[in-house]
């Protein structure tokens, strides 16, 4: 069985930079499932798996503008300490949900002095290319409630 819309299939992955650097991959014995074709993985790498059998590897290299995109300067902000009221240390690195013109996003603190903070609302992998090595694991037809939800159940 291949991999192709309302299947679920199970992967294991290495994401790495363009430095060769580990960014995240699949614990041993522990394959990624995604139900496919519903945008639930980053939309270069799902188009690369399609058609993809069981045992199947491969390597993919995806661009910013089919993972999460080119980095933006806007998304960058300073804001007054005040902001942050009821936090009592706010230091580089943290992550705060904040309400933005399309609903929630996740930012980044950047940079911190007495009176100010630097946030970055860009996802971390923002105007990375990234690179998978990638081993289908398993393919599987979805459930009707997999299906009716368009994700993994369970």
């Amino acid at each position: 069985m291949e991999i192709a819309a309302a299947r679920v299939a199970s992967i294991h992955y290495t994401l790495t930079n363009d430095a060769g650097e580990v960014l995240d991959k699949s614990p041993a014995g522990q394959p990624l499932r995604y139900f496919h074709g519903a945008g639930n993985i980053i939309p270069g790498l799902e188009k690369a798996l399609a058609g993809r059998k069981v045992g199947d590897t491969l390597t993919v290299d995806v661009p910013p503008q089919e993972a999460y995109g080119e980095r933006n300067d806007a998304l960058v902000q300073v804001l007054p300490r005040e902001a942050f009221q009821g936090v009592d240390t706010v230091e580089p690195g943290m992550q705060f949900q904040a309400q933005g013109g399309q609903g929630a996003v996740l930012v980044t603190v950047v940079d911190v002095t007495d009176t100010q903070v630097r946030i970055d609302g860009n996802h971390p992998l923002a105007g990375q290319t990234l690179h998978f090595a990638v081993e289908v694991a398993e393919v599987r037809e979805a459930t009707e409630d997999e299906k009716n939800v368009g994700r993994v159940q369970g």
